[in-house]
């Protein structure tokens, strides 16, 4: 039996999906407030039998750090894939980052230790990886520098070492280092956003750029390292690197919208700094727009897939396809 933190994310709502279809029975993991139709509703993008399918899933109410419940949803368990994770950039977040994703991490290597699981599939990010310097592309190799980095990056990294600690420990491993993930679903979060942006026919961009891999790149990629004999190893998840301007442009004509033509300026992004620290004074709703997130807005950083494609026989889906899939799902639910 495979176990699925994360089950009610992207990346683990389109996981179960793809276990289910290749007839494994999984049990997934959701904290109290979780809106498990969210699931559901992915299922039917793809399948007309997705109310069959979504039945089969066990689910388990467990937070990450609740030791008995997540213990208990361990029973039987021979596969773990850890794509649970708390996503914020405000820097006042942190030890509730801290708690979730790195010692929410060290929780599930301890537990899949104990239980001698087979093998733990870990899902981490590309901000954990290197940057590239001039104009070379990063890889896994790349030195990893704390400074100028987000809070998210820093505890996802600081998760990654407790995934190498358990290695060391004799646990079979591997994470994946996944860019933008693009998918359909979760247009307020993540990269559903770049849809509700372009939607709205904004004539700036941001000057950077970043890597990009569809969401069933990465299921298929996940699936493909925990059945085979690869072991204690990372792997860069990224099929294009893409300027802000290409992605969003590409978004926006599939949308029917203007396409953005106006590079913002440094001083811009510093007044959008400013009023996001107002906004969130009086709202509390967090800091979106940091000192870090503009230096990542400013930055553009190229990533390789060497790696993967090296040890994978299989091409990645080309993200036109994605974006005018999700572009058409967004349209049909935000006429």
């Amino acid at each position: 039996m495979v176990l699925v933190t994360g089950g009610t994310g992207l990346v683990g709502s389109h996981l179960l999906l793809r276990l289910l279809q290749d007839n494994i029975r999984v049990r997934a993991i959701y904290r109290e407030g979780s809106n498990l139709k969210w699931v559901e509703k992915v299922f039917w993008y793809y399948t007309q039998n997705a109310a069959e399918l979504f039945s089969q899933i066990e689910w388990v109410k467990a937070d990450l750090n609740d030791i008995p419940a997540l213990e208990a949803s361990f029973l039987n368990i021979e596969v773990v894939y850890h794509t649970a994770a708390f996503i914020s950039f405000d820097p006042r977040r942190y030890k509730k980052l801290q708690k979730i994703n790195t010692e929410g991490t060290a929780n599930i290597v301890n537990l899949c230790l104990a239980k001698k699981i087979k093998k733990l599939c870990y899902v981490s990010t590309i901000g954990t990886i290197g940057k590239s310097m001039n104009g070379t592309m990063a890889n896994e190799d790349s030195e990893w520098i704390e400074r100028d980095t987000n809070v998210y990056a820093i505890t996802k990294h600081a998760a990654e070492i407790e995934v190498w600690r358990g290695i060391q420990e004799g646990l079979a491993a591997v994470i994946v280092n996944p860019g933008v993930i693009v998918g359909p679903g979760f247009w307020g979060k993540g990269s559903g956003e770049l849809f509700t942006i372009a939607n709205k026919g904004y004539t700036y961009y941001p000057p950077g750029g970043t890597g990009f891999v569809s969401v069933n790149d990465v299921v298929k990629i996940m699936r493909y390292l925990t059945d085979s004999a690869q072991k204690n190893e990372r792997f860069i998840l990224v099929d294009k690197n893409l300027k802000f301007q290409e992605i969003l442009s590409l978004i926006a004509k599939e949308l029917g919208k203007s396409q953005p033509t106006k590079q913002l300026k440094y001083w811009q992004l510093q007044i959008g700094r400013s009023i996001d620290w107002a906004v969130n004074i009086f709202t509390g709703r967090g800091r979106r727009i940091t000192k870090s997130s503009i230096k990542s807005l400013q930055d553009r950083d190229l990533y390789a897939n060497d790696k993967i494609k090296n040890v994978l026989p299989f091409e990645f889906e080309p993200l036109s396809e994605v974006i005018r899939f999700c572009s058409q799902k967004f349209k049909e639910e935000n006429p």
